[in-house]
C-alpha cells in the first residue's frame, strides 16, 4: 500500500504543480508525523496531506483525516516553518488532496483549507 500511497503523492503533486503550485519538500518526516507536501502558492505555504481509498466502506479518503490526524499534521508543519525560518511569517493553509476508488480511475478531489491550526 505504501508504494500506491507514493504514486497518489507523486500524482498529486504534480496535478498541483499544473495549477500553479511550487513545490518546497516532500515527505518531511519528524517523531510527530509526516507532511506529505509542502507547496507554495502565491505567499502561502500551504501543506498537502494527500489520501487514497480504494472503497469507502468507512468514509471517503478525505474524511479519514481525523482530528487526531489534524493535530499531527499541524505539529509537524510548525517544526518544518522552524526548521525553515525564511517561510515563518508566511500565511499558511492545510488542504486535502483525495482519490477514491479504483488507482485507473481515481479522481483527484482538493479540499482547499480542509482545516486549520487553532
Amino acid at each position: 500500500m505504501r508504494a500506491a500511497g507514493e504514486a497518489f503523492e507523486q500524482r498529486a503533486c504534480r496535478e498541483l504543480e499544473r495549477a500553479g503550485l511550487k513545490p518546497l519538500a516532500r515527505n518531511y518526516t519528524t517523531r510527530h508525523g509526516e507532511l506529505d507536501l509542502v507547496m507554495r502558492e502565491g505567499d502561502t505555504v500551504v501543506f498537502v496531506e494527500v489520501r487514497y481509498r480504494v472503497r469507502a466502506g468507512h468514509g471517503d479518503a478525505a474524511a479519514s483525516v481525523t482530528r487526531a490526524k489534524q493535530d499531527k499534521l499541524i505539529r509537524t508543519a510548525q517544526l518544518w516553518l522552524a526548521a525553515h525560518a525564511q517561510h515563518a511569517n508566511r500565511p499558511c493553509r492545510f488542504d486535502v488532496v483525495s482519490y477514491d476508488g479504483p488507482a485507473a480511475d481515481a479522481q483527484m478531489h482538493w479540499l482547499k483549507g480542509a482545516f486549520e491550526a487553532d
